[in-house]
């Protein structure tokens, strides 16, 4: 048997009583000397660090990334310098609206957000399982996200509030189509595709720079649950795709995904048909097509739920040498917004805990802090430049510089792009007759609540995509085209 290991407290100061308070007499008030009650008791209320805005409810894994394909030409990272070159991962996927306690089951968008941890530093790949979102600039992003939560009088989930930002912001019609498709709820997370969705860069040792989509395709295919399979799930076992994660795993059936590129010369953005920087749009598979360059498998569950898939921080700004962020707007404000919120919700020294940590050596002059938990640099020197043989720059590592033309203004992004309805009609239109049924069951279904008015305008968002888009959700919704016409 093994020797008993005694309860301290968080000074390891030895505790003698667990089970009772200490009082004044046994009727009596609990005494403030009572340390470790207070202790016990203030522990407890910060259990809960707050809860991510967004993606909020999540499950994840370790794994590892190989390298497949030869794109060395498009990039100096190290990473990419060979075929067969590995690192460490740590993926975690997320429901993007519904809180901590939600269920899995539910339609909405889901977060694939990958940790590589290269030898020269985390390269954070942090996107959906769509490859587009909806909306484009992001002064808007806590509006839509506000439409999407909850109502501030009734503390409800509101369709009204959802369909109202919806339907006064075109641009969302795009991936409207995918949520409500087949791929808004799929039936585990290891049978779903993932994406970086933004444009990200690449640029290699000539200082040449590309531009570049990343995809993330499953190797188990693709498998979705109707809108009835999936309320079953919810009410049966909430934490399901959770649960199914981590039990795959632990059976040794471990997923895979196949890991490609779609890459653009800089140059051809000037002249590509659509905005290639707008993340409501995707490029064309046929002038950009797939480039196979890894393989990327889950095979380690954490050990604790709390200090690896709660705490992990990811961060679009986490670029390695030869790879860059790019333009557009979205990306451009999520590389301040995601480090902030982990500042806020974990703590200044986030970057350090060992889900975060770099797999190779750290060398900074940030000190100090709120549970600031290593050596906090010891005897390091702490100021740049100095005579003490403190880290330095190195120019090695300085990416190509970008070319920027325009007068500094808020631009009209209603105005600079108006086809918000193409690619949707073609999503539309890529779909078989029963997906397109199962679409339009999901739409009218969604929105048989909403108040009239916001039904008209958003059908006509449909109908400009494709005429059977809107003409089928009118009917199912009971309202005659020839209104919507003129409301249009």
């Amino acid at each position: 048997m093994s020797k008993k290991r005694v309860i301290t407290t968080a000074a390891g100061c030895p505790v003698a009583d667990n089970q009772n308070s200490m009082t004044a007499g046994a009727r009596g008030p609990v005494l403030m000397q009572d340390v470790y009650l207070m202790e016990k008791m203030a522990h407890f209320n910060r259990e809960r660090v707050p809860e991510r805005v967004v993606h909020a409810k999540g499950a994840g894994a370790y794994g590892t990334f190989t390298v497949t394909g030869d794109i060395s030409n498009y990039t100096c990272a190290k990473l990419f310098s060979q075929v067969g070159n590995q690192c460490e991962t740590f993926t975690r996927f997320s429901t993007v609206a519904g809180e901590l306690g939600s269920a899995d089951t539910v339609r909405d968008p889901r977060g694939f957000a990958t940790k590589f941890y290269t030898e020269e530093g985390n390269w954070d790949l942090v996107g959906n399982n769509t490859p587009v979102f909806f909306i484009r600039d992001p002064l808007k992003f806590s509006d839509f996200i506000h439409s999407q939560k909850r109502h501030p009088v009734t503390g409800l989930r509101d369709a009204a509030m959802q369909w109202d930002f919806w339907s006064l912001s075109p641009e969302s019609l795009h991936q409207v189509t995918w949520l409500f498709g087949d791929r808004g709820i799929p039936a585990t997370l290891r049978h779903m595709d993932g994406f970086g969705s933004h444009t990200f860069s690449l640029w290699n040792d000539k200082g040449e720079r590309y531009w570049v989509k990343w995809h993330l395709k499953t190797q188990q295919g693709i498998q979705c649950l109707s809108a009835e399979e999936a309320e079953k799930v919810a009410g049966e076992d909430p934490d399901y795709h959770r649960q199914e994660l981590h039990h795959a795993i632990e059976r040794g059936e471990c997923p895979k995904w196949s890991v490609k590129v779609q890459i653009m010369p800089e140059k051809d953005a000037e002249t590509y048909a659509i905005n290639p920087f707008d993340l409501t749009k995707v490029w064309s598979q046929k002038d950009y097509p797939l480039i196979e360059v890894g393989e990327l498998e889950m095979n380690r569950n954490p050990q604790n739920h709390f200090a690896e898939v709660e705490q992990a921080a990811f961060e679009p700004g986490n670029l390695p040498p030869g790879f860059g962020a790019s333009p557009d707007k979205m990306l451009q404000a999520r590389l301040l917004s995601y480090p902030d919120a982990h500042r806020y919700r974990i703590g200044i020294n986030y970057a350090a805990l060992d889900v975060n940590k770099p797999r190779c050596p750290v060398h900074s002059y940030h000190k100090d802090g709120q549970a600031r938990f290593d050596g906090n640099g010891g005897d390091q020197v702490v100021y740049q430049p100095n005579s003490f043989s403190g880290p330095v720059d190195d120019e090695r590592y300085k990416e190509p510089p970008l070319q920027i033309d325009g007068d500094a203004d808020r631009y009209d992004h209603w105005v600079d792009n108006e086809d918000y309805y193409s690619q949707a009609g073609d999503l539309f239109r890529l779909m078989n007759a029963d997906a397109q049924q199962r679409l339009i069951d999901n739409l009218v279904g969604a929105m048989k609540d909403v108040p009239h008015a916001i039904q008209v305008r958003q059908i006509g968002h449909f109908h400009k995509a494709d005429s059977a888009y809107g003409e089928r959700v009118a009917q199912g919704l009971g309202i005659r085209m020839d209104e919507v016409k003129s409301a249009a």
